[in-house]
């Protein structure tokens, strides 16, 4: 028997079992968290009752000398609820539970970076900060996970053209995983809001937003597990890595669209470009926090090519996709909105980005 045969049979065994009623009592709640190198994990416990806030459910631990969190002398971290979803894989009353890490003397972890963010949203709460991220990501074969997905046995496809919201099966692999993962991230209560094959094959990305505050954090971390999940139900890889393939091949990003209220208001362009001298002036700090390695990453991306600008030097314009910041064309024609932020890397944290946006363009830190 294959290997795809073996899958395909234990996938028919499971779904004989995820079939079998479940008592009106019980619910399956997933605990979700961030580790200590941006990965993700998760377990499960049993609740005697449906949660509707956070606020309702059990505080719980792990051990995080497994995850990068703790020393293995004094492990245990709690894991406090601050978002709920729906569960889509469980399904019924079932969910996914988002959780801040704290550490044993009830301070934030290291790794911790959510509640920085709320704090710094909460501060510019009066400004409403809103956001939306374009996510970037490769899908990777299933055997051999070094090798993006549907890319010949050591070679390459064809030169980039045809892949950027290409339709066919010589243009894009993957597309059942792309599919399972939006309409995973509707039934959880994730604010997606599209998708799109991107222009390097096997290249996909995906929107979240508009989002207030912190929620845009909270939905892209959802999300981004969904992704996972839903991938290892195909037995595909996912890589968020910003430049996976060297040479001419674009990398991948995770481009931030944020907006103050005035800049959604009649007149807003004036105050979308007086955000630009702030973030010209915090550029390199800006880049630092732009993916976890503190640039060396994305600087592997962001080379002036590729649809990408420069590393050294802030630049912005209207339509501009080779501008470190671009004004929407409709934006510019309109008078307000947003503008878009195209230097975070695909691999960053949307908690340390969307809160050092709000700083530098909100409280002008």
């Amino acid at each position: 028997m294959s290997a795809i045969t073996n899958l395909e049979s234990n996938a028919g065994l499971l779904a004989k079992y995820m079939s079998l009623r479940q008592p009106d009592n019980m619910v399956q709640a997933m605990y979700v968290w961030i580790d200590g190198q941006q990965g993700l994990r998760a377990k499960t416990r049993t609740l005697r009752f449906v949660p509707k806030s956070p606020t309702e459910l059990p505080i719980w631990n792990f051990d995080g000398s497994s995850t990068y969190q703790a020393e293995g002398g004094n492990a245990d971290v709690y894991l406090l609820p601050v978002q709920i979803y729906n569960d889509p894989f469980r399904g019924g009353n079932n969910k996914l539970v988002l959780c801040e890490t704290i550490s044993y003397e009830k301070k934030p972890t290291e790794s911790n970076t959510r509640h920085s963010c709320n704090l710094v949203m909460d501060l510019a709460a009066d400004q409403e900060p809103w956001f939306g991220i374009e996510q970037e990501y490769s899908l990777l074969d299933g055997a051999d996970r070094n090798k993006p997905l549907g890319w010949p046995t050591g070679g390459f496809p064809g030169p980039q053209g045809p892949y950027y919201c290409g339709v066919g099966a010589n243009r894009v692999f993957g597309r059942d995983v792309v599919e399972a993962h939006y309409r995973a991230c509707l039934y959880a209560g994730v604010n997606i809001a599209g998708e799109n094959a991107e222009v390097m094959p096997s290249q996909w990305e995906y929107q979240v937003g508009p989002c207030k505050g912190i929620n845009i954090g909270d939905d892209m971390w959802m999300s981004r597990f969904l992704l996972y999940r839903v991938a290892e139900d195909f037995h595909i890889g996912v890589t968020f890595d910003p430049k996976l393939i060297p040479g001419d091949w674009n990398g991948a990003g995770a481009h931030t669209n944020f907006s103050t209220k005035a800049m959604r208001e009649k007149g807003g362009l004036a105050e979308i470009e007086a955000a630009m001298g702030k973030l010209e002036k915090n550029h390199l700090k800006h880049i630092s926090k732009y993916d976890p390695s503190g640039g060396s990453d994305n600087a592997r991306r962001l080379t002036g090519k590729h649809e990408t600008s420069s590393m050294e030097r802030f630049s912005y314009g209207v339509a501009n996709r080779g501008a470190s910041v671009r004004i929407p064309r409709q934006v510019a024609d309109d008078g307000y909105g947003y503008l878009e932020d195209r230097r975070p890397a695909s691999n960053m944290d949307p908690y340390v980005v969307c809160e050092q946006l709000v700083r530098t363009i909100c409280l002008n830190e």
